[in-house]
């Protein structure tokens, strides 16, 4: 592994924390640092919608209202670069909840999940950017 592939590496994990940062605090508008301006992105597997970015972005700040308290952990990512692309595959588990306060008292409305984010991401002038997440469910649980 050379130092640009090294590089190359520390800063797609980087943007997965930004993915997952950006998302828990309601900064919509970092998600542009993160995605491309023609990103296809799809969370059908966990109910949501699949879409352009400017309209996932609206979707996720609807939805993601009811769930203040909001926690994702991603995971150690494979990453493989082919043809100036880089495919990601990184585990997470995510927390909604109704409210931070809630989350110790097996409050109505907590929900946990878990799987793959599935990156298709490329270098951009600006660094590499995601064209396309799918996100690969693998449990969720209602409480």
């Amino acid at each position: 592994m050379d130092e640009r592939e090294v590089a190359d590496r520390l800063e797609i994990t980087g943007l997965l924390a930004r993915y997952a940062r950006a998302i828990d605090t309601g900064r919509w508008e970092v998600l542009s640092e993160v995605f491309t301006a023609d990103a296809v992105i799809d969370y059908r597997a966990a109910g949501g919608i699949a879409g352009g970015l400017e309209e996932v972005r609206a979707w996720l700040a609807e939805v993601l209202a009811h769930w203040p308290g909001r926690l994702h952990l991603v995971g150690a990512p494979v990453i493989d670069f082919a043809d100036g692309e880089a495919v990601v595959v990184a585990p997470f588990t995510d927390t909604l909840s109704p409210s931070r306060e809630m989350v110790g008292v097996d409050a109505k409305g907590l929900c946990q999940g878990g799987g793959w984010y599935r990156h298709r991401m490329v270098r951009t002038p600006s660094g590499w950017r995601s064209r396309e997440l799918v996100e690969e469910q693998a449990w969720r649980t209602l409480g």
